[in-house]
């Protein structure tokens, strides 16, 4: 329903010469085997709905990579995947073992150098680069070798945090996204990120 509901509104789109290129993102992958499954289901339902409008859309289909599994095995993913978004929210439940919903009782102690102190910050609010991050490099670097044009980006809270955005500067993401009250932050973050890039270079 939702992949006729998108190529319906793109082909209307089209209809009235607007500029339309729709991205159709399938969640929770563990498995290359099970995105070409689903990928295959989802062009035959984007060719139906192709062949009923009488009009082209071109558009790609792609995976949130939010399973651990899915990063350590990016390269037969990136085969069948046009493009990955990283899924920081439930990549980071996943790798942490912590659920969003109930770290609030002892993330604060984790965080205070005071007590615990084992992390550096909230990973919920900015990316874990050493644990996290390093399943996303590891994901972008396989992906990329096997799909140089591989498209990469993230969507999540960490989207609109300062430094996982430059984190996703330094390793080639194409865009973050955010919530809509971040995107000033994320643009913001974004600018740094290449000015800072430009002077390591000079």
């Amino acid at each position: 329903m939702q992949v006729r509901a998108i190529m319906e509104a793109a082909c209307e789109s089209k209809k009235k010469n607007v500029k339309v290129f729709p991205e159709i993102m399938l969640p929770l992958i563990i498995d290359a085997k099970e995105l070409l499954i689903l990928a295959n289901r989802t062009r035959k339902v984007a060719q139906k709905v192709i062949d009923e409008q009488g009009v082209e859309v071109k558009y790609l289909i792609g995976t949130m990579i939010e399973v651990p599994r899915a990063a350590l095995l990016a390269d037969q993913i990136a085969k069948v995947a046009d493009f990955f978004s990283f899924g920081t929210n439930d990549l980071t439940q996943m790798t942490l073992g912590m659920s969003r919903d109930d770290a609030g009782r002892f993330l604060p102690d984790y965080v205070d150098e005071k007590k615990a102190g084992i992390l550096k910050s909230d990973p919920f609010q900015s990316l874990d680069q050493e644990g996290v991050g390093l399943l996303i490099k590891m994901a972008v670097e396989k992906g990329r070798k096997v799909k140089k044009d591989l498209k990469i980006g993230i969507c999540g809270e960490h989207g609109g945090d300062p430094s996982s955005v430059e984190f996703c500067h330094k390793n080639k993401f194409d865009y973050v996204s955010c919530s809509p009250f971040r995107v000033p932050i994320a643009r913001l973050a974004a600018a740094q990120s290449v000015i800072k890039s430009q002077k390591k270079k000079k």
